[in-house]
């Protein structure tokens, strides 16, 4: 006997998710049209809200990102329902890393490292730093745009552990912009899995296939594959996804293990960049969903371990921060108009993640009082996962939003929250996601192949 379909909830899915796309779409185009029409000066490259310039161009990589779009649009949902999980991580990694390779080689193999060898990026930085204790000590009073010896944006923007990251690759061997660039896909290709896992191990299994395609064939694999963000993003997830394993570990010792274990992670997304406080939220989301806070000392413990350390080398976070308040607004900052980027900031997030964000997001907000007012096991409990770390993500994005410490460089500095975000499109009925999911490798090959992006 067929079970009849919940016309009701069906209907109010489908009203959310037209109404969350219709806003991302909105909020897209009016950040694009609003400097045209009114001549309002926004201090950004040519194509605001994004750093990018308008390029259109084909390429060695067009073909290849047009292939990996439809097998993934055609193929992918099906695999990840109906293969065996390792299966589905193991291809999610692999399928991430060819669409990432392809999109960056739409302009060759300088595709890939280019972006990070220019002068306001790392590495052309990390190559001459012959000390790192010195530089550790006296990393701070390099960062006042006064100082006579200042870093550059990039480098004073971000806690000395950025740096540190690249120093350490160039003292390896891997200095050369294609090898970080191949270390940085490498890295960004597990963002994923280290989602599915975490959705996987809070109960919510079903809802990682679900939305496994869409975290993979992500626009933000265009920034992913050039940005030193795209590091940040993946020491994040794989923070969160520890905590999540130690949550539902067995064992005592396994829970300490993997509770210390995301603590040093998320101690080391505080030394790469100043928001990553905010992975807070997520991480407290990640407990209450699993119903436990007994890693959380672990985890506090292993935070602090990082902070502390990086301050026994003479780098002290809490003093570095107001210095770099004030080298941010004595910068661009000041001049990028709040009335415009505190709306724009969110429309470059919706070009990054790509418009379906916006249907995720509003699937999560629609579901938030039925989940926490029902305690049904199963399909509430599943969903009431998906909704707690979307609407965690989304309000990590809000915080740093309306601290007005997000005007610039916007579309990579949301890398860390994207998928996050993306998590809530397991909520949307299977039509809307199969849709969805070719929307959006429609919008990233577009995007990549008519924008040419600065990282």
């Amino acid at each position: 006997m067929t079970t009849p379909r919940p016309v009701g909830r069906t209907y109010s899915r489908q009203v959310a998710a037209w109404a969350g796309l219709s806003a991302a779409l909105v909020l897209i185009a009016a950040a694009m049209i609003v400097p045209v029409v009114t001549g309002l000066n926004v201090h950004q490259s040519t194509f605001p809200p994004l750093h990018a310039s308008w390029r259109p161009r084909v390429g060695p990589g067009t073909v290849s990102a047009i292939a990996l779009a439809v097998v993934g649009v055609v193929f992918a949902p099906q695999a990840a329902v109906r293969w065996r999980w390792w299966c589905v991580l193991l291809g999610s990694y692999l399928l991430g890393l060819a669409w990432m390779v392809a999109l960056a080689t739409v302009d060759g193999w300088r595709g890939i490292g280019h972006i990070l060898d220019t002068p306001h990026e790392y590495l052309p930085t990390a190559r001459s730093i012959t000390d790192i204790a010195a530089m550790l000590r006296t990393f701070i009073e390099h960062i006042p745009l006064r100082s006579p010896d200042n870093w550059q944006i990039q480098i004073a923007g971000h806690p000395p552990g950025a740096l540190l990251f690249f120093v350490l690759l160039v003292r390896v061997g891997l200095g050369s912009g294609l090898a970080v660039g191949t270390v940085v896909v490498l890295m960004a290709a597990t963002v994923p899995v280290a989602v599915l896992i975490t959705l996987h191990r809070l109960g919510a299994g079903d809802a990682a296939r679900r939305t496994a395609p869409l975290l993979v064939l992500s626009p933000a694999a265009i920034w992913m594959a050039v940005s030193g963000d795209a590091v940040f993003a993946a020491f994040a997830a794989w923070a969160l996804c520890c905590l999540a394993v130690a949550t539902t570990a067995r064992s005592r010792a396994s829970k300490v293990v993997w509770a210390a274990g995301s603590g040093l992670l998320f101690g080391c997304c505080v030394m790469l960049s100043y928001g990553l406080l905010l992975l807070g939220v997520l991480a407290l989301a990640v407990l209450i969903a699993a119903r436990s806070w007994r890693p959380l000392p672990w985890a506090i413990g292993g935070a602090l371990v990082v902070v502390l350390v990086f301050a026994a080398f003479g780098f002290e976070w809490w003093k570095a921060y107001p210095a770099l308040v004030q080298r941010y607004w004595a910068g661009a900052a000041h001049l990028r108009p709040g009335v415009y980027w505190t709306w724009a900031n969110i429309a470059a997030l919706c070009i990054g993640a790509g418009p379906i964000v916006g249907s995720s997001v509003a699937a999560a907000i629609t579901r938030a009082k039925k989940v926490f007012t029902r305690d049904r096991p199963n399909r509430v409990a599943v969903e009431r996962v998906v909704v707690l770390l979307t609407l965690a993500g989304f309000a990590s994005v809000l915080i740093a939003d309306l601290s007005q410490m997000s005007r610039s460089e916007v579309e990579r500095i949301w890398l860390p929250f994207m998928p996050w975000l993306l998590v809530g499109t397991a909520l949307l009925p299977q039509r809307w996601r199969r849709l969805g999911l070719a929307g959006q490798v429609t919008f990233a090959l577009l995007a990549q192949h008519l924008l040419a992006t600065g990282w």
